[in-house]
């Protein structure tokens, strides 16, 4: 029983310190409870409702838990145990959310990889997190993850055991693991033990690791429900990668199965494989990446399906333009809800109450009275409200440090427990966050400072512009010059999109002339992170301009 167990210690994860904690337990933020005893509560609450749908599968709720503690049962048998850290490689199949929580089940700790991830990364986790068994399909887009869990049993010292699923779910691993009677039911972690460990979406040197403990985490996934209206009734598309934060926690497959929801598996967001699965299943609630919802807003197909079921389209993980967010609830019918937050912890979200102009121009307020927000200068000086400045956050479910990152942490935490964020953000009155820009995306053009996103939501009120991308490039005299990389709309006239043309656009909107982008290049597409945003790092990386 849990009241036997001693507080789990992992090396190298920075606490809350104590009367933080007892603060945050104090004011009912954390209430004891493990991600582990969360889906047995809705398991036994909603046994019979549906939990996951996953192409022509249905998982009910007791269906789910039963596999989780047989998937529990035989990873024990393996000798995985509490503390045990376990990097998790899968794509959005069933059994991403069945072996998270089998290890939940057993005390271990996931290290969450996006599908998308490949040598470099897998190995940092690998490595960094001391990682006793890694769990990915076979092979996913191309790469062979089979070889390369041969080649990480081989090389790393503390890897035991590889676990292969079959591409679209299943496989001879999974059967055998599933073979096992179920784990008894009782608990083997504590709530404030860490959870599991997710990479930071930073663009810049090594990726860090975040912990998460049971107790911050399902704050701010029990809040997120409220915030969000998140019933036992809603369907939910998870589109995005399943192992970000924004799709686990905000409110997330999470949310979704502590209120006994339904998950709607998909493989992508494109509107090809999203419009069928929101008509089919009639879902109630998605969340997209800015890129994706201008997929959604200007697909010729979408007059083909029922989207009358969308109630609400979440849209985070990046800045969302005004000119876009204008468009989303006269085009899809919904209300949007913008989501502004970081795996290192804050969350913000615009209420699905707020009238229009909140809803369009800011990214939202915190989704809890104890999260600290300061907005400071490049003093560490707080800013009068509506003045731009750097992000610092602490709160109930914010993170203290990184993973075994001690350089890191002396820069990215101040020495009051603060995080800097490295976000470029304006507070209203009303503690309404409006993201400027992320501060190493900032271009210094010449001693001008230019916020490329202001830029970019001009470019896209041209109705020929389907998406833009302003970056800095270096440039020997300014410093700094400005290129927009901008990607046409089906149909769009080529004359129009012409430098000349988009210059003579920008300044019809009254744009200041320094802000006017240097060159400007039509592509197809742009360079792509893992969950789907915009990669700028490898535009400011393209010099040829």
């Amino acid at each position: 029983m849990s009241g036997s167990l001693a507080p789990l210690r992992v090396d190298g994860v920075v606490p809350y310190p104590p009367e933080a904690a007892r603060a945050h337990r104090e004011r009912g933020h954390w209430i004891g409870q493990t991600h582990a005893e969360m889906l047995a509560a809705s398991a036994r609450a909603h046994a019979d409702r549906t939990a996951i749908i996953a192409g022509d599968e249905r998982i009910t709720y007791r269906a789910l838990r039963d596999r989780v503690l047989r998937l529990a049962a035989g990873l024990a048998d393996l000798g995985i145990a509490r503390g045990d850290r376990v990097v998790v490689h899968l794509p959005n199949i069933p059994e991403h959310t069945a072996f998270t929580f089998a290890l939940f089940e057993l005390g271990a700790i996931p290290v969450f990889a996006l599908a998308a991830h490949r040598r470099t990364e897998i190995e940092h986790m690998v490595r960094t997190a001391e990682a006793r068994a890694y769990i990915a399909v076979a092979s996913h887009d191309g790469a062979d993850l089979a070889g390369l869990a041969d080649e990480l049993l081989r090389s790393a010292p503390s890897l035991a055991h590889a676990i292969l699923v079959a591409p679209g779910g299943g496989g001879e691993a999974v059967v055998r693991l599933l073979a096992h009677a179920p784990l008894a039911d009782e608990p083997r972690s504590l709530p404030e033990d860490l959870a599991f460990l997710q990479l930071s979406g930073g663009t810049t040197g090594t990726p860090k690791l975040i912990p998460r403990t049971h107790d911050d985490y399902l704050c701010s996934v029990r809040e997120s429900n409220r915030i969000c209206g998140v019933t036992a009734d809603t369907v939910q598309l998870a589109a995005l990668p399943l192992s970000h934060n924004f799709t686990m926690s905000s409110p997330g497959v999470l949310g979704a199965l502590a209120a006994g929801a339904t998950i709607v598996l998909a493989s992508d967001g494109s509107p090809d494989t999203a419009f069928p699965l929101i008509e089919r299943h009639r879902v109630t609630q998605a969340a997209l990446v800015p890129p994706l919802v201008l997929a959604w807003l200007n697909s010729p197909r979408r007059a083909e399906f029922d989207l009358s079921s969308l109630e609400v389209l979440q849209v985070g993980g990046a800045k969302f333009s005004e000119e876009a967010a204008r468009r989303v609830g006269p085009e899809l019918g919904c209300t949007l809800q913008q989501v502004f937050g970081m795996a290192e912890g804050l969350v913000n979200y615009t209420r699905l109450d707020d009238d229009i102009e909140t809803i369009v121009t800011t990214q939202g307020r915190p989704i809890s009275p104890d999260d600290e927000v300061r907005v400071v200068d490049d003093d560490d000086r707080d800013v009068p409200d509506g003045e731009s400045g750097h992000l610092l956050t602490r709160g109930p479910y914010t993170i203290r440090g990184y993973f075994r990152a001690p350089e890191h942490n002396r820069r990215s935490f101040t020495a009051d427990g603060f995080y800097r964020t490295g976000d470029i953000v304006r507070r209203l009155a009303d503690g309404s966050l409006t993201v400027v820009g992320r501060a190493k995306d900032q271009i210094n053009r010449g001693g001008e400072k230019i916020a490329p996103e202001e830029v970019e939501n001009l470019l896209l009120g041209h109705d020929g512009v389907h998406d833009a991308s302003v970056v800095g490039v270096p440039d020997a005299v300014l410093g700094q010059r400005t290129k927009a990389y901008v990607i046409a709309r089906n149909g769009a006239d080529a004359a129009a999109l012409s430098a000349r043309a988009l210059r003579r656009h920008l300044r019809e909107r009254g744009v200041a002339v320094f802000k006017i982008p240097d060159a400007f290049e039509l592509v197809d597409a742009f360079p792509s992170t893992g969950v789907g945003k915009v990669s700028k790092r490898d535009q400011r990386a393209d010099v040829s301009t």
